[in-house]
């Protein structure tokens, strides 16, 4: 499979993500900067994490107008895999393409720490690779991770099975004390209703050797290679138009 990872002005884990996708997963891995209309062939695309034009606005605010963003929702809307870490998930919620918004962490600090997230879903194109309710250990970096959504869309993301991810405890038990930003129900991760969309705050990435602290993101990376992947005719290269 050819990934692409997506390069915005101040992305800071583009390189983490090209080195799990070529170096751990032994595929192909580009990079794709953030002016151009051209996915370069990709059939996955990461949105990685880091500080998208240094987070100005809110997170992913201004990233949501960059010309690849046109691409790549076509090429979303098309039903081919798309994966957000942290800041990529950040910019997926701003440009429509998930649901929802997330705000400053609660108690307003920085939190970078190893958490444990429950799979909530094995039916997405990150977590096919997993098992029900397997409890993975993956870092988290971020100041604005806490997730939040009106009831409404939260009834139909719980009715839907769209919650991927929940933060837990070592034994999986959903808790107040094991959600590190405040998100509503725990929420780490969510998927759009195709289930070929899929977002996270935790760095999956960054899980991938256990000289790492912890191999937990290898079963969501190769999730990806097991996704249903659209033929060459049907992908964009081109900007999209009316999406």
């Amino acid at each position: 499979m050819k990934i692409g990872v997506v390069v915005f002005p101040g992305s800071n884990c583009d390189h983490d993500a090209l080195y799990a996708a070529e170096k751990v997963l032994g595929q192909e891995a580009v990079a794709i900067w953030h002016d151009s209309t051209d996915l370069r062939g990709a059939e996955a695309i990461i949105l990685p994490g880091g500080f998208s034009y240094g987070d100005y606005l809110r997170t992913g605010a201004i990233a949501r107008f960059s010309p690849v963003m046109t691409a790549l929702q076509r090429f979303a809307r098309d039903g081919n895999p798309v994966l957000g870490i942290c800041n990529g998930f950040q910019i997926l919620c701003e440009s429509g393409l998930l649901p929802g918004a997330l705000l400053r962490n609660a108690g307003l600090r920085f939190a970078c720490r190893q958490v444990h997230l429950r799979v909530e879903t094995t039916d997405t194109i990150a977590t096919n690779a997993c098992q029900p309710g397997q409890v993975l250990r993956i870092p988290i970096a971020h100041g604005e991770g806490n997730y939040f959504a009106d009831a409404g869309t939260l009834e139909r993301l719980r009715r839907e099975q769209r919650v991927v991810f929940r933060y837990c405890d070592e034994a999986g038990e959903i808790t107040p004390a094991s959600n590190p930003n405040g998100s509503v129900d725990n929420i780490a991760g969510i998927c759009n209703e195709g289930r070929n969309v899929v977002g996270l705050m935790p760095h999956p990435e960054r899980a991938v050797e256990a000289g790492l602290g912890s191999a937990d993101g290898l079963p969501v990376l190769r999730s990806l290679l097991n996704a249903p992947v659209l033929s060459a005719a049907t992908r964009l290269h081109t900007p999209a138009q009316g999406v």
